[in-house]
């Protein structure tokens, strides 16, 4: 799983502006701070469907760079944002639970109408990307 760095702004009256110095075209923004990973997420995820990703660049040498230097003086700040790239291929995972809570991963799934194994993997990127 690869990780980008994105630059958050944000101006007194607005909105939280995210961009990423390794994918000059990709934005996002947020209105509350904590909308910002998701939405950063989203807008990587949408950038990923259409084109290639470059490798990100690490913060060591992104911070070195005049651009994102002067945006963090200005009082930007850096997030780490995850990006679990799609991928056709099903995958077998044999795991193992506690039987009370397998039984109420099953409830919350029928509940949902998904699949034990559907219900899994979308709490598992739901937990991934909001912690980046």
């Amino acid at each position: 799983m690869r990780h980008y760095i994105a630059i958050v702004h944000k101006e007194p009256e607005s909105a939280f502006g995210i961009s990423f110095p390794d994918l000059p075209n990709v934005y996002s923004a947020a209105d509350a701070e904590d909308d910002l990973i998701h939405n950063a997420v989203e807008a990587l995820r949408l950038w990923a469907e259409d084109e290639v990703l470059p490798s990100p660049t690490p913060v060591e040498r992104l911070i070195s760079r005049a651009d994102v230097h002067a945006a963090l003086t200005a009082g930007a700040f850096l997030i780490r944002v995850p990006l679990i790239e799609d991928d056709a291929r099903v995958v077998r995972a044999n795991v193992t639970f506690e039987a009370g809570t397998l039984r109420a991963i099953d409830e919350a799934a029928a509940k949902r109408g998904l699949t034990r194994s559907a219900f899994l993997a979308s709490c598992a990127r739901r937990e991934i990307e909001a912690t980046g």
